[in-house]
């Protein structure tokens, strides 16, 4: 395997705390989610990165079937989720890719899916729930 890209950040406190990159291009305070304190959290940096990532996934996918998919807009939800075996999150994607038909944008989605570095790392970890232009879809299993 060839590394392309290694990311450097460092975090101090946890989720009352703060983190920063390595080249000080992210630099951000934390504050648990509810606590009204000022900050983001875990949660929405997973959900800000995984959004962008698949968002590339879908366009790499488009452009290796010479598909002109326009605009291709990636709204991510992510829960921290809490059971009685602690704590979990599960994530959301609603894709909309403006050029294409239903058909094709779902299918532009589910492909995203198996070659999106994200995807690829939560498979079989939590739960991902998938939306093609708000239709929900069935994962392949």
């Amino acid at each position: 395997m060839k590394t392309l890209y290694t990311a450097h950040a460092n975090a101090k406190g946890g989720r009352e705390g703060r983190a920063e990159t390595d080249d000080k291009q992210l630099s951000v305070n934390f504050a648990a989610p509810g606590s009204g304190k000022a900050g983001t959290n875990p949660e929405q940096l997973f959900a800000c990165g995984y959004a962008a990532c698949f968002g590339s996934a879908v366009a790499h996918v488009a452009k290796q079937k010479k598909i002109d998919a326009g605009q291709i807009e990636v709204k991510a939800d992510v829960n921290l989720n809490q059971d009685e075996n602690g704590y979990s999150i599960s994530a959301a994607l609603d894709v909309t890719i403006q050029n294409v038909d239903q058909q094709t944008a779902e299918q532009l989605v589910q492909e995203a899916h198996t070659v999106c570095p994200y995807s690829k790392a939560t498979n079989g970890n939590i739960e991902v729930r998938l939306k093609a232009n708000g239709q929900s879809l069935k994962l392949a299993a």
